[in-house]
């Protein structure tokens, strides 16, 4: 699970043919490249973060019915009355019923305060040093209010609490402390704008001296919730200051033995590294990636989750990005999590494989060393839809990235019938990165093409690529209508050019020499 925030829209609709790795690829290659991690892969987010919480213990947490009882013989008018008054017992009574109505389970009575006007009053408590009790009771009222909508934050924003959380900071009381930190926590959390004025305000360094061997789990945990919320947003991501302040304590985190710091500590690193090359390599320089690489095993689902949405935003960088995860043994990890129960990582675990494969040629070969191939090509034929186009991506890919040799060894690896399964499907994306894929393999099959139009026609890919000839989709049935003509037309077919039939393997003229850029087909 990611760590907690409000639960707000997705932006969708990015486009996955965007460019991302691009320098020096023309534009047949630029075409499987992607800008954006999969919108798919983004929509458990509601289930996965909730950047706001609100605070509320078990001791304190009343049923619907009960807050109902007390709102209706609350006067809230008399109850801003007493918020204010000078009797401290009064004033620290008043305060606290006001906490407790927000402390219900399910539907805090929100707006009815805000509307009460208590939120100046509140406000004004936090300023009463002299008097730890109110300011931690006020901060807790506060603290819920502004776990709301992103309107009810902002009302406690305009009230001017921000300053006054942030010199409570300093209190010598730590529950004091802790409430300011979960305040500003929901407040960070609202989105980027709120995010960048808490930091200009000075959050950064005050909330880092936290991270102490003596500070209590609680209290660390929701330090370091913030610290997430803080990575959190990329329109825009975080001031570069801030990441570089932030980075030296994620790896200290990284280290902690609490599950729910590390998975938080590792989400924040998934979000910095999906801010694009810049943040990525700032997380390469920090060090942190060989702590990273091993989380990819870790015995926690959760880890392993954040763990492999983080390294795999790093491969949607440059070749020597994915270099550097590559070079901590990343692909060892593989096979474990390419045959995942849970069909969630098994996907994300070939999308991290499809930004290996459209890298350069070692990088190709790193995964069929790995012994990776036949994982994605399992994945391409049994993974659920989501999972099979990921991998049709990572197929693909690797039509463009590979050399002659390395795409033989797909075939051989069986890659043909499921792959060509594709093209029947409703989603015109996957097929046309699967037409493109089976140009590509035609294109360097050289004087084996008729073995592997053979292959294709005998899996039924043929008729397939024929019936998309009527595709509605002009690049689909343009790519198509090429195939055809190109390489199973009347015309080109030479009797005395066509090998023998094969059955399963894809054999390969045994006379063949082997030059240095690679296996001729």
């Amino acid at each position: 699970m990611e760590p907690i925030t409000k639960m707000a829209p997705e932006m969708v609709n990015k486009n996955r043919m965007m460019v991302f790795k691009n320098k020096g690829k023309d534009q047949d290659e630029m075409r499987r490249r992607r800008n954006e991690v999969t919108v798919e892969l983004r929509k458990n987010k509601r289930e996965e973060t909730l950047q706001k919480k609100r605070n509320v213990p078990v001791t304190d947490s009343t049923d619907e019915d009960d807050i109902d009882k007390q709102l209706a013989k609350t006067n809230l008018q008399e109850l801003v009355l007493k918020a204010a008054s000078t009797d401290p017992v009064e004033q620290l009574q008043a305060v606290q019923s006001a906490r407790k109505l927000l402390s219900s389970d399910r539907n805090p009575p929100i707006d009815p305060l805000i509307a009460s006007g208590i939120l100046p009053i509140l406000v004004g408590c936090l300023e009463q040093h002299d008097n730890p009790s109110l300011q931690f009771e006020a901060a807790w009222a506060l603290t819920n209010i502004a776990s709301g909508t992103s309107a009810q934050t902002n009302a406690v924003v305009q009230a001017g609490a921000v300053p006054l959380f942030l010199h409570l900071l300093l209190s010598s009381q730590q529950n004091v402390c802790e409430q300011a930190v979960w305040a500003l926590g929901n407040i960070i959390g609202d989105g980027p704008a709120l995010r960048d004025y808490v930091i200009q305000l000075g959050v950064v360094p005050p909330l880092l001296t936290f991270i102490k061997p003596d500070i209590p789990l609680t209290f660390l945990r929701n330090v370091t919730w913030v610290i997430v919320n803080l990575c959190r947003n990329k329109d825009p991501p975080p001031p570069v200051q801030t990441i570089q302040e932030i980075l030296p304590a994620l790896n200290v985190l990284i280290h902690h033995m609490d599950i729910n710091i590390l998975v938080d500590t590792v989400w924040a690193l998934s979000y910095l590294t999906d801010g694009g090359n810049e943040q990525i390599q700032m997380v390469i320089d920090s060090g942190v990636v060989p702590r990273l690489i091993p989380l990819l095993s870790h015995k926690e689902v959760k880890v392993q989750t954040a763990a492999l949405r983080a390294v795999g935003n790093i491969v949607t960088g440059t070749d020597e990005q994915t270099q550097t995860v590559l070079n901590c043994d990343a692909l060892s990890h593989f096979p474990n999590l390419l045959t995942h129960p849970k069909e969630k990582i098994c996907k994300e675990a070939v999308w991290f494989l499809s930004n290996v494969t459209a890298g350069n040629q070692q990088q190709v070969q790193a995964v069929i060393d790995a012994k990776l191939l036949p994982l994605i090509i399992r994945n391409l034929s049994k993974g659920e839809f989501q999972t099979q186009k990921e991998a049709a991506w990572a197929i693909s890919n690797l039509t463009i990235s590979g050399n002659k040799e390395q795409v033989a060894r797909l075939i051989e690896e069986g890659v043909v019938s499921p792959f060509c399964d594709l093209l029947s499907c409703k989603d015109s994306q996957v097929v046309q990165v699967v037409l493109d894929g089976i140009h590509n393999m035609l294109k360097l099959a050289g004087p084996q093409v008729e073995v592997l139009a053979n292959m294709i026609e005998e899996c039924g890919g043929l008729d397939k690529i024929e019936a998309l000839q009527g595709h509605e989709n002009v690049d689909i049935y343009k790519l198509a209508y090429d195939i055809i003509e190109q390489y199973f037309s009347d015309e080109v077919d030479d009797v005395n050019l066509v090998p023998p039939v094969v059955e399963e393997a894809f054999e390969f003229d045994p006379s063949t020499n082997m030059p240095s850029e690679g296996f001729k087909f």
